[in-house]
This record gives structure tokens, C-alpha cells and sequence, in this order.
């Protein structure tokens, strides 16, 4: 039994022993994933002057092209969007979607169900879906490890248009795919002879691995600025990476077909953009420290973990289970009361938009909803799973660690 500070401290360094060999692989992912970034920014020579905002039309917008050039490079992808009039992931994937999909078309998804705040944009009813389109959805769950069900997916794939694949777990208790898993998978449907379009919601796994999915064969990524790649800096937005194609495509669905990618203003500028993207594989890897740690400490004091302790983290979320609500609750607003931010807040649960079930979420962050932050939420119902995530320095994760340990011991 942990009973005083000195027992906690004690505690928490003999995971941090445990978890020695796997910080120093984070460590070198981070530095193979910060010189791409660096060859990006120096090969599209960006300056000063790329940071500047623009009025009205944004015609000739400069830091707009070279910001979506700088992401496509560093991805390893044809081209790019990167917009700060994308609000979040789920509206990027949206855009996209929207963008790639016409009434008759089929997406499937590959996954499992996608995350929560997806499924409306799919196959709500009366809400302007997918579906209110005339676009239908097929689905092919996972099979019992949580992998892809290939058996399903070879009878499904005839029809699709679009093969959709989420990378991390959502309110899911499974692990995120890996870019070798993404990689397989896709060389699977490939095949067995789909020749459109495949999708990968991309969001927590930014920087994570030394490749992306649009690496190993996606066509399209698309993610979140205030997860991964705003590196903590960017306060909006999303990115959309890809073939020249397809993002040609979507383009003309976020802003009109009759003028694509040529428009498009901001008149803060772009340096949090350019400066949150430069810092984020160093973020990330703090971020990914962070869950190594609690998931080490939480899994020796019983609870269980997805990825299991020990294991290098594939995204950024870590998944926790309680099977208490309290134990659960009280977990989650230890995050809270840990946060720079309305530290003094007790989370509650709510009835959030877009949610099936009633959400507990801790987000005392500089930018709200931020998940690259130090962050953690969850349903409120059984098993009781905490997702935890984010982490901007490795100390403030094992600060509210400490937290954590005062309220659970």
C-alpha cells in the first residue's frame, strides 16, 4: 500500500526503470519524425512571410499552400489541405467524405463501427448524412483479437467505393492498428481488386509511428490540429493529405466546385500552425510517455490497459478499465484537478453532442478540447473505461500521476 509521498515517488520510479528501453525507442522515433518535418520545411523554403494572414478571397495565400505543401511532404503524400475553417476531426472527416462520395456510392468501413461523433454524418436521419444523399454505408466488424476480419471484408468489398479504416480505438476496448497492420490490410483489399478510393481516419496516430498510412498505400489521411500534428500550438483546425487527386476533390467540397483550393483566408496568419506542426513529433512523444507511465502504474495496481503495460503505445490514447464507476470517475477528475487550466472544476457527467451516452470528460486545456493536452474522458457506463490521452511534457503527466495515486490509494 502506497501511504505517503515518499512511497509514491518511490512508486512511480520503478516504472519509470520499467519503462527505460521504451522511452529511448519514442526518443528515436521522435528524432527520425523531427527531421522529416525539418527536410519539409526547408525543401518548400518557408519564411517569414509564409506566417502572414489574408483577407477576403485569400487569392495568392502563400502560408496557406505552403502550410498544406509542408504536411503533404512530411506524410509522404501528393498534396494537402490544412485549414483552420475545419473546426475538428470529425468535420475534416466529414469534408473529405462529402468531398469523395456521390449518391449511389457505397462507404465501408473495414474497422469496426467508427467513433461516435462519425456515425451521424454516416447514416443520421434528416441531419444532411451520407445517407440523406442517397450514399450507402456497409460495415464489417472486427474479429474476436480486435483485428480485421478479412473473410468479411473480401464479401463486402465488391460494392464499396470508399474503404474506410479508423487507425485508433475510439470509445472501442481494442488496441489501435499499427502502419504494418494498415499496410497489410490495404495490400489485402488491393488484392482482391478494389481499385478506389481508401481512407484512414488518421486522427492520435500522427507522429506516433516513422511512417504514415498514405506510406504504406492509403490514398487519403485525414486528422485534427488540435490532436498530433498542432503539436499543442494550433488552436483549430484539421488536415486532409493525399492524392493530388482526391484532395482536388475535397477541396472543391470545403469551399465550392466552381473554385477549389484557390481560395481561402486567415487573417490571424499561420506561425502557431507552422510552429505547433515543428514541435509536434517531440509533443507526441511526450504525449506517448505520459501514457506509458500512468499505464505502467495503473496496470500495478490491477487495472487493466489497452495497449497492455509494457507494450509501445500505436496512438496516443490509452484506454483503462475500472469496472467501478466511482474508481472511474474519481480517475478522470484527478486529470482535471491535475490541469493548468480550471484545475478547480469537478468534472460531471453530460449528455454531449454527437455522443450515444453520457460523457465524463477532464480538459482543463489552453485550447479547448484539445487531446494533445493532458486530457481523459469516457462513457459512463460498464466496463467503466477511462481514455486517457495527451501530455504536452512528460512532468505534467507524472505530476498528475501523483494526483491520481492520492485519490486511488
Amino acid at each position: 500500500m502506497i501511504t505517503d509521498m515518499t512511497d509514491k515517488i518511490g512508486y512511480i520510479k520503478e516504472c519509470e526503470k520499467k519503462l527505460k528501453g521504451l522511452f529511448a525507442e519514442i526518443d528515436e522515433t521522435a528524432f527520425f519524425n523531427q527531421s522529416k518535418v525539418c527536410e519539409a520545411f526547408a525543401h518548400n523554403r518557408i519564411a517569414e512571410r509564409h506566417f502572414a494572414g489574408t483577407t477576403g478571397y485569400g487569392y495568392g495565400d502563400e502560408g496557406r499552400d505552403s502550410l498544406g505543401a509542408v504536411f503533404a511532404e512530411a506524410f509522404g503524400a501528393e498534396a494537402g489541405i490544412v485549414s483552420p475553417h475545419m473546426l475538428s476531426g470529425t468535420h475534416a472527416l466529414t469534408v473529405a467524405l462529402f468531398g469523395l462520395l456521390r449518391p449511389g456510392d457505397t462507404l465501408l468501413c473495414i474497422s469496426g463501427m467508427p467513433y461516435d461523433t462519425i456515425r451521424g454524418v454516416i447514416y443520421g436521419d434528416g441531419n444532411g448524412s451520407l445517407k440523406d444523399f442517397g450514399i450507402k454505408f456497409a460495415c464489417t466488424d472486427l474479429d474476436g483479437g480486435g483485428k480485421f476480419d478479412r473473410d468479411a471484408i473480401a464479401r463486402k468489398l465488391g460494392g464499396a467505393t470508399v474503404v474506410y479504416i479508423q487507425r485508433s480505438r475510439g470509445y472501442e476496448l481494442r488496441d489501435a492498428f499499427s502502419i504494418d497492420e494498415i499496410g497489410e490490410i490495404i495490400s489485402f483489399v488491393r488484392a482482391n481488386g478494389f481499385n478506389g478510393c481508401i481512407f484512414v481516419d488518421n486522427c492520435y496516430g500522427e507522429f506516433v509511428e516513422k511512417r504514415e498510412p498514405v506510406q504504406v498505400g492509403a490514398d487519403i489521411i485525414v486528422g485534427s490540429l488540435i490532436k498530433n500534428p498542432g503539436g499543442g500550438l494550433a488552436q483549430t483546425g484539421g488536415y486532409i493529405c493525399g492524392r493530388a487527386g482526391y484532395i482536388d476533390m475535397i477541396g472543391k467540397r470545403l469551399t465550392a466546385p466552381s473554385i477549389g483550393l484557390e481560395v481561402g483566408s486567415h487573417a490571424a496568419g499561420y506561425q502557431y500552425y507552422y510552429q505547433g506542426f515543428f514541435l509536434a513529433p517531440h509533443t507526441v512523444a511526450q504525449a506517448l510517455k505520459c501514457s506509458l507511465l500512468i499505464g505502467e502504474a495503473m496496470a500495478g495496481l490491477g487495472y487493466r490497459n489497452y495497449p497492455a503495460a509494457g507494450e509501445l503505445p500505436r496512438d496516443l490514447t490509452r484506454a483503462i478499465e475500472f469496472g467501478d464507476a466511482d474508481k472511474m470517475v474519481n480517475f478522470i477528475r484527478e486529470v482535471q484537478y491535475a490541469s493548468p487550466v480550471d484545475g478547480f472544476v469537478t468534472c460531471e457527467p453530460w449528455d454531449m453532442p454527437g455522443y450515444d451516452d453520457r460523457i465524463i470528460m477532464a480538459a482543463g486545456t489552453f485550447v479547448s478540447g484539445a487531446s494533445i493536452e493532458l486530457s481523459a474522458d469516457g462513457p459512463v457506463k460498464p466496463p467503466y473505461i477511462a481514455y486517457f490521452q495527451g501530455g504536452l511534457t512528460y512532468e505534467h503527466g507524472r505530476y498528475a500521476l501523483m494526483k491520481i495515486l492520492d485519490k486511488l490509494m
